[in-house]
């Protein structure tokens, strides 16, 4: 035996391997030659079982593998990639420490500390104390309707506890052009005091609790979309009541995103969608007379129709009663060029039997 391959010490184990096979006629396995099975651990009780050992089989000493390890398989069930919940997002991106950015933090964090003692938290509808600043007190809160499920999966109306219903009747009877909606309300008690008072109130500053709660109700629709795009008013009106709120909550949602995730957040055009025609009030009519009064009123305006090819557009608007308005809105986004449209309101009238429409118990209509 050469020199070079090292004999077996007494007591040691040596694993026997034996390359030569043999198959049965029975089946397609391969079985040893001898009765010791390839790669059984045999021990050596002296130096003459070593020596014989070492003399009939091989010293095969280990060699290493310089090639790479086949990867492992991708496990991951096939479907469209979806983002973490907003829960797992960070806050902020990172930022390099400098001396600058060090004295702007402590100086955020002074005007914020300042602020809370000077004014404390209040709620954003009855001003009463609260402990988190754009918070609802109890009496509020308690009086305040939220939308959950279960929802129909187009209009995100309520379905009155039918759990194996995923579409309303409405639904069912008047196809919407847009594909899915959700509200954060429902539109009575406190929700409709919400929606009003910043309509109507001039109060811009619950328009960041309401992103609050769109963003809530609408994530799945958030995480998808390309473009926000608010509802136009028409210019008359602008100019009337000095601002949108469609915009104001746009513009909201799209900031409370950008800061707090999904990351990249959806392209902000308030201006994307002009409202070409000034239409009488839709209070008082009914589903189909709304429809008739606002079919034709949007165009999408000219500059942006390169930007909304093959887009999904988000849509934002204060209150949805039929879905009219927002079905014509989605009517001239596809006609622009846009792949498919949703749509997020901060409140929604709950669905009720044919006739004239009216937004509450006052009869007062909420566009």
């Amino acid at each position: 035996m050469p020199s070079s391959v090292p004999k077996p010490r007494p007591g040691a184990l040596v694993r026997i391997r034996l390359p030569r096979l043999r198959r049965t006629p029975s089946s397609d396995m391969a079985e040893p030659q001898s009765a010791a099975l390839d790669g059984e651990l045999l021990p050596i009780s002296g130096p003459a079982d070593a020596a014989a050992l070492a003399e009939d089989i091989p010293f095969d000493p280990p060699r290493f593998d310089p090639s790479p390890r086949a990867p492992m398989p991708d496990l991951t069930p096939p479907g469209p990639a979806r983002r973490p919940p907003p829960s797992t997002l960070p806050t902020e991106l990172p930022r390099a420490c400098t001396p600058l950015s060090v004295l702007r933090a402590l100086w955020n964090h002074a005007r914020e500390v300042a602020a809370d003692t000077l004014w404390p938290p209040a709620c954003a509808l009855c001003g009463a104390e609260v402990q988190d600043a754009h918070a609802l007190c109890s009496s509020c809160w308690r009086d305040t309707t939220f939308a959950a499920s279960p929802l129909c999966d187009r209009c995100g109306a309520p379905t009155q506890g039918i759990g194996d219903a995923p579409v309303c009747d409405a639904c069912l009877h008047v196809p919407m052009t847009f594909e899915r909606a959700r509200a954060a309300t429902i539109y009575e008690g406190a929700g409709r005091k919400i929606a009003m008072a910043l309509k109507h109130g001039d109060r811009l500053d619950l328009a960041r609790p309401a992103a609050i709660w769109m963003r809530r109700a609408a994530w799945p629709l958030i995480e998808d979309a390309d473009l926000i795009v608010p509802t136009p008013l028409h210019w008359r009106r602008f100019v009337y009541r000095r601002f949108n709120q469609s915009a104001e909550l746009a513009r909201a949602l799209h900031t409370l995103i950008a800061a707090e995730g999904p990351h990249p957040a959806p392209v902000l055009i308030p201006d994307l969608l002009r409202r070409i025609r000034a239409t009488p009030s839709q209070g008082r009519r009914t589903r189909e007379q709304r429809a008739d009064n606002v079919r034709g009123a949007f165009k999408v305006a000219p500059r942006f129709l390169a930007r909304l090819q093959g887009k999904r557009v988000l849509l934002v608007d204060d209150v949805m009663t039929t879905g009219a308005t927002l079905s014509a809105c989605a009517d001239a986004l596809i006609a622009g060029g846009a792949c498919a449209v949703d749509a997020v309101c901060l409140s929604r009238v709950a669905p009720r039997a044919k006739g004239p429409i009216s937004g509450g118990k006052s009869g007062k209509d909420p566009s």
